[in-house]
């Protein structure tokens, strides 16, 4: 059972609220449809069902209000617009990264590909799909978590006819399974043929709330749809006959062999044809538009004895088994926009995310051709120290190759998800749990660190294969240049997931990247020249004297090779900008309250 009830958009300056105190429910074992012309408040008021959209007034599911519900994806499944996802990832690849999403087992992507009959487009890619397909992805992301509710706007849309019917189909087979059904659509015939009541809402507010066949009564106008070659003269029959009997018969010709006849029945157009020896090729009861009678097109012919009749009385809003009415007053509980986090399953969400797409890929072949062909010219050259060659890292340059590649790396990890919104729309777009942080920064780490020893051995074995060995020596001291490679690899990775997760944009993340070396390393370098008035040396032993437990001597060497890392301006900037990154993440995405 789906209750809302006073549902209430944030108030406009310049105009009305969108929605304003709008209350019905939606029946489990019944398909709903929330009808209304276009800018009615549709959409909005869907948006403040699912907490979306800040406003007054709550809704409830089975009971209880979306943020109290432990896993909104297994209760609510909504399609609101496009499949939100990377036009470059698999059918498949989608709908396994939102089965972690909802904390469902991935092979619920398959199901779900088989139930909307699309198993044979698994691997297309979501940009090459028609938008009959791409609906069928968007329900099957909606299905993957067996929900209870589904909410859906304006689903059928741009499909066509036999899309249209299917689509329906699919609703009413999940409504006999006990589950509730909501879909906004703009049609009226439509909404009397597909679901089992019709909500009605003008300008956001109710306007009527019927069972489907009620509605066709009073909302929808039967007609008489006749097809002829000789329409003009039987338009002309049928006219003399009405104001004859003094019946309000209308009677307007669509096409030049259509005929639409208001007011009248198959019967009686049937026989007055016959009496007057007029062909007819098609005769059907149809229902027609809402409203009141249709404008007449140029070649419309109307007769009428006493008029074409009053409008169709509007219904009231349905009442409780009290007689009370069920509106709730517009000073209801505040709505606010849900805040919620990310996948259940942060790890596998976050590894489907980044290998769904060819990016990794193509990004490490890049920085390894780069680095290759850079580690090359700087050995030609020459007067470039060993571990700056293996890095491909130049003087003149802020960064290596695979210190930007891991950087851009990091900024795709929150950017993609602005970009292309990769969490179920009940959702919302911006998942903001520790969780999936986490999950992010130890994955782009690790893809860092991947990087950085390909590159260093692809760099290596270029040296070798084409000068042989005279660029190489053997490191006296290889633990400290390694610790510094794999810092600036991680640091830059972590400064891109944090600064795309602040600004929202994978190329701010990136800029952030650059900024480090070209804007916070010169201030390191100058803060820390000269010379100190108290020195740090003998660090290592006092630290020893003052542990409980007596480390090896060789530890002293590992303490101070990190303590000279840690105080090279590179890694003091990289340090630096990550402490602020991740206190401007927090105060963005983490101070507000996630409310379940």
């Amino acid at each position: 059972m789906l209750q809302a009830i006073g549902l209430t958009s944030k108030p406009r300056s310049d105009a009305p609220p969108l929605v304003d105190d709008l209350t019905f429910e939606a029946r489990p074992g019944h398909v709903t449809a929330l009808l209304g012309e276009p800018g009615s408040g549709k959409t909005t008021a869907l948006r403040l069902m699912l907490e979306l959209e800040p406003g007054r007034g709550v809704t409830y599911f089975r009971g209880r209000p979306l943020h109290r519900i432990p896993h909104p994806g297994r209760e609510v499944g909504v399609v609101l617009g496009d499949v939100p996802g990377n036009p470059a990832r698999s059918v498949r690849n989608q709908l396994r990264m939102l089965c972690a999403a909802a904390g469902v087992p991935a092979s619920r992507a398959d199901t779900m590909l088989e139930v909307v009959g699309i198993a044979g487009l698994r691997d297309e890619r979501l940009g090459s799909l028609s938008l009959g397909m791409e609906r069928r992805v968007a329900l099957a992301s909606a299905l993957l978590g067996d929900p209870c509710t589904l909410l859906l706007d304006e689903p059928a849309a741009g499909l066509s006819p036999r899309e249209r019917g299917w689509l329906y189909g699919l609703l009413r087979g999940h409504a006999s399974l006990g589950g509730a059904v909501l879909f906004t659509t703009a049609d009226a015939k439509e909404a009397a043929r597909s679901a089992d009541r019709v909500v009605s809402i003008e300008a956001g507010r109710l306007v009527a709330d019927q069972e489907a066949g009620e509605f066709a009564r009073t909302r929808l106008r039967p007609r008489v749809a006749v097809r002829t070659p000789h329409a003009a003269r039987l338009a002309d029959v049928l006219g003399r006959e009405a104001r004859a009997a003094q019946r309000a018969v209308e009677i307007v010709e669509e096409s030049g062999s259509r005929l639409s006849v208001y007011g009248s029945n198959c019967a009686e157009v049937g026989e007055a044809a016959f009496r007057h020896g007029v062909l007819v090729h098609q005769l059907a009861d149809e229902t027609g538009d809402a409203g009141g009678p249709a404008s007449p097109v140029p070649h419309a012919r109307a007769a009428a004895a006493t008029g074409t009749g009053a409008a169709p009385e509007r219904a009231e809003a349905s009442e409780d088994s009290g007689g009370r009415s069920r509106r709730a007053r517009s000073e209801g509980p505040v709505s606010a926009v849900r805040r919620v986090g990310g996948p259940l399953r942060p790890l596998r969400y976050e590894l489907l995310r980044v290998f769904g797409t060819a990016t990794p890929a193509l990004t490490a072949a890049l920085v390894l051709v780069v680095s290759v062909l850079t580690a090359l010219v700087l050995a030609r050259a020459g007067q470039t120290p060993q571990a700056r060659l293996l890095a491909a890292w130049p003087e003149l340059l802020p960064l290596p190759p695979a210190a930007l590649g891991a950087g851009l790396l990091g900024a795709l990890a929150f950017g993609e998800e602005y970009r292309y919104p990769a969490l179920a729309a009940d959702r919302g777009t911006v998942p903001r749990r520790l969780g999936l942080l986490t999950a992010k920064l130890g994955v782009c780490a690790a893809l860092a660190l991947l990087l950085g020893a390909a590159v260093v051995a692809a760099d290596a074995a270029a040296l070798a294969l084409v000068f042989d060995s005279g660029p190489l020596r053997a490191p006296v001291e290889w633990l400290s240049p390694a610790a510094s490679w794999a810092g600036l690899l991680i640091g830059c990775a972590w400064a891109g997931v944090l600064a795309s997760g602040v600004f929202r944009s994978a190329t701010a993340g990136l800029a952030a990247v650059l900024a480090v070396p070209v804007g916070v390393v010169p201030l390191v370098r100058e803060a820390l020249e000269g010379s100190s008035a108290y020195p740090v040396t003998g660090l290592a032993s006092r630290l020893r004297g003052l542990s409980w437990v007596q480390w090896p001597p060789e530890a002293d060497r590992l303490l101070v090779g990190a303590l000279r890392v840690m105080t090279q301006p590179v890694a003091t900037a990289l340090l630096l900008s990550l402490m602020v990154l991740l206190c401007a993440y927090g105060f963005t995405g983490l101070r507000s309250r996630v409310r379940w």
